[in-house]
């Protein structure tokens, strides 16, 4: 929490007995890490940020499979 608060970043968190406001993130942040980032190390931030844009914009927006939406 501390390296939260030093970089000014607010941590959202589901009011108390509510565990299903954030599991829809916390399925594609899951879903991010398992697909993308644990299989490679990035050299900079920018060619973080380029794999991540187009993880999500090519493959998680159009090509993979959403079960919510059959």
């Amino acid at each position: 929490m501390a390296l939260l608060k030093e970089h000014d970043i607010q941590v959202c968190i589901s009011d108390k007995g509510n565990p299903y406001d954030n599991a829809m993130i916390e399925s594609f942040f899951s879903t991010l890490r398992v697909e993308l980032t644990d299989l490679e190390r990035f050299a900079t931030q920018q060619a973080t940020r380029t794999a991540i844009l187009e993880f999500v914009e090519v493959f998680y927006n159009q090509q993979r499979l959403h079960s919510s939406l059959g």
